[in-house]
């Protein structure tokens, strides 16, 4: 018999939990709130939809992360905007050996959790500051402040993901240190508010995502170890 599902059970479901970063930027919207609606009513509905907006900006949503091994699923969510052959900067410490990188632009309105690519254990943790540019921009991967993480599976397979700040971004979080073992899509940071992410791939292997395509952090699959599949082919309809 089908699973039934009540209009309570729908709303429910469409709740989507806050990341526990988010809670005290939550107080001050409600107490902001309160105080201007004993003062002034009608700054205070600015005050709410602000509030409403800041809970939308850190949902933590669940992911169903697929789990064959050999495939390396998006670290974050947001277009990707760039899909390009490049050497990995020098802080990775991944050697001099051109590797395709993924850039995937977070806007304001994206979920703004990194969850990790493969499973493995965090060979390094490297906070490299910098400037503020529009992540957007192709030197924003080398000159703005940035977290760099690597992972290293249990084959020693090397993935590097970077979180970069972007021109609103003024925080990067990690939730992880140096020596933690991860499983595939693991929560391990987030940054505030609009940025970019970074992943280098494996060197020879390509990506099975293109420019302009959505991804979805801990879902997406970007590439897969085990294929010989070609670099994809895609047109905007």
């Amino acid at each position: 018999m089908a699973e039934r599902h009540s209009l309570i059970d729908t709303i429910a479901d469409s709740v989507v939990p806050v990341h526990n970063d988010g809670y005290k930027f939550l107080a001050i919207g409600v107490a902001v709130a309160l105080f201007f609606f004993w003062f002034w009513p009608p700054l205070a509905w600015v005050v709410v939809l602000v509030t409403a907006w800041i809970a939308y900006f850190f949902r933590d949503p669940p992911r169903v992360t697929p789990l064959r091994d050999g495939l390396i699923v998006a670290p974050a969510d947001g277009r990707i905007s760039a899909i390009e052959r490049v050497t990995p900067p020098a802080e990775l410490g991944l050697g001099d050996a051109p590797r395709v990188r993924v850039s995937i632009f977070l806007s304001v309105f994206d979920v703004h959790i990194q969850r990790t690519p493969i499973a493995g254990r965090v060979s390094r943790v490297v906070y490299t500051p910098g400037t503020f540019l529009n992540a957007a921009l192709d030197k924003a991967s080398e000159e703005n402040e940035r977290c760099s993480t690597v992972l290293t599976a249990a084959d020693g397979t090397e993935i590097a993901v970077v979180q970069i700040a972007g021109l609103i971004a003024r925080r990067i979080l990690t939730f992880i240190r140096e020596g933690d073992t991860l499983g595939i899509g693991a929560r391990f940071g987030l940054i505030r508010f609009g940025s970019r992410v970074d992943l280098y791939l494996p060197p020879e292997r390509t990506a099975l995502v293109s420019v302009g395509q959505r991804a979805i952090g801990g879902e997406t699959v970007m590439a897969d170890l085990k294929s010989t599949e070609p670099e994809r082919e895609a047109r905007l309809h």
